[in-house]
């Protein structure tokens, strides 16, 4: 399956603007950092409480103060689950984003949870070469293909060892964003849902880049939905489908990044979707990701 129901979302404690992810995340911003851990967890409650008056099924996980983890609110990026009891483990970047593989959300998962096997690509980091979960990756489950552009977040390396664990093809590109910088994490400039793909084409500057990735998003029957670097730079891009327990679709992004699409945007994504979007402000500026990001998905 492409989405699921049940989703765990970890509550911040200590939230706020990580400089040492701020050197190739283009999307966070200085100067929203006043009160910023008490506007985020308001922002955390508002969201929480809408998914689950859709039909969410949502764990949260209450941060802890120490050690000091001031993007625990994006779990997607350090662990994922699969379909057949897998959980992955993932190298991150920043070494205070390491700190957020706590023993406590990796007990919930492993108790709650019934995972035959561990795919630890931990042991990167000493090598230097990560990859950030499913921000690093956009996962068309049900075709298993992950796309991923480069960046100092998202190596070939380790993208090519999680799909030969995990038995997916992948096809790995290039994206700047309307700067020329390079796209941090693939999740901010694409989304894969059952029946459609939201995706900024003009950030894939490589002609032949760009005609495989709509081919190969074409061959899955899926509706291409294209958004520009502009409203990728609103978290247009960051979106998330998710199921009801009915087994309802439901389209998951901030209100910033609805606000930034067109009303044709909107009725494309509606035919196949539900739209949840949740003010997500003090979130997105300081920590430079959206509503996605704060996602991580359990199949298990």
């Amino acid at each position: 399956m492409q989405s699921t129901n049940k989703i765990l979302m970890v509550r911040p404690s200590n939230f706020g603007f990580n400089s040492q992810t701020s050197a190739n995340n283009a999307f966070q911003k200085e100067g929203f950092a006043d009160n910023a851990n008490e506007k985020a967890t308001a922002e955390f409650d508002n969201f929480t409480a809408m998914l689950r008056e859709a039909g969410v099924e949502v764990f949260v996980i209450n941060d802890t103060p120490e050690p000091h983890t001031p993007d625990s609110v994006f779990p997607n990026n350090w662990f994922s689950t699969h379909e057949g009891g897998t959980l992955a483990l993932y190298p991150m970047f920043a070494p205070n984003r390491r700190l957020e593989r706590k023993e406590g959300v990796i007990n919930f998962l492993k108790t709650n949870f019934k995972f035959k096997r561990v795919v630890d690509l931990t042991d990167f980091e000493e090598k230097g070469v990560f990859l950030e979960g499913t921000g690093s990756m956009i996962l068309d489950r049900d075709n298993c293909i992950a796309f991923a552009c480069r960046s100092q977040r998202t190596d070939e390396e380790v993208l090519e060892q999680f799909c030969d664990e995990l038995e997916y093809d992948y096809l790995i590109f290039d994206a700047c964003d309307s700067a020329g910088k390079p796209i941090y994490h693939t999740n901010v400039m694409m989304c894969i849902g059952t029946a459609f793909a939201v995706v900024c084409l003009d950030a894939v500057n490589d002609i032949d880049q760009r005609e495989d990735l709509i081919g190969l998003i074409e061959e899955s029957d899926k509706a291409v939905i294209e958004i520009s670097l502009e409203q990728m730079e609103e978290f247009a891009g960051n979106m998330l489908e998710v199921r009801s327990k009915e087994g309802e679709p439901l389209l998951v992004m901030s209100a910033r990044a609805k606000r930034a699409l067109t009303d044709e945007q909107i009725a494309a994504l509606e035919k196949h979707c539900k739209i949840i979007a949740p003010e997500l402000e003090t979130i997105e500026n300081n920590g430079g990701g959206s509503a996605r990001c704060m996602m991580a998905e359990i199949f298990a």
